[in-house]
């Protein structure tokens, strides 16, 4: 395994639509176990393949209870609810916009060997569903909020909406 490296907003392959893939081979192991790898490096919970400068429909999202779930070629099946709230993403480090997303999300896919499975999750896990199937799509989070907010918003966000920044006990 690997850490690769993030790329960053401003880079055309994030802009890009993501081919289908269509061998699960060892290559496709190794770029999933590295992914894992290079999220738990930065800390995030979500990370697609474009992000690391690979253009497959290829993505990774950290549950809520920290597994990793492996989506190839993943399609958003159902949405329910809305929920607004911060959103960021490790190709635009340390900057937060407020989306809105559904609630509750179920996600056609397949595993590292093409299977096909669902799954289906809310909450911040199914902000991220959408976040990373948006990316295989060629878009950021960034058309989906009015501004970047700066130091002193993120703050006030906070602030103001503390329910979302609880740790589950």
């Amino acid at each position: 395994m690997a850490i690769r490296k993030i790329v960053e907003r401003g880079d055309p392959v994030l802009e890009k639509v993501c081919r289908p893939v269509t061998e699960f081979n060892e290559r496709l192991h190794t770029l999933l176990d590295d992914m894992a790898e290079t999220l738990e490096e930065a800390g995030g919970v979500g990370l697609a393949a474009p992000q690391v400068g690979i253009l497959r429909r290829v993505c990774i999202v950290e549950d809520s209870e920290g597994e990793i779930i492996e989506l190839i070629n993943p399609e958003i099946i159902g949405e329910e609810g809305e929920q607004t709230g911060l959103e960021g993403c490790l190709s635009i480090p340390g900057r937060y916009g407020v989306v809105t997303r559904p609630y509750k999300v179920r996600v056609r896919a397949q595993d590292r060997d093409g299977a096909f499975f669902e799954v289906e999750d809310e909450d911040i896990t199914a902000r991220c569903f959408c976040h990373e199937i948006e990316h295989l799509d060629g878009h950021l989070y960034t058309e989906r909020c009015d501004h970047l907010l700066s130091d002193e918003e993120v703050e006030q966000y906070i602030k103001d909406h503390p329910e979302q920044f609880e740790e589950d006990e």
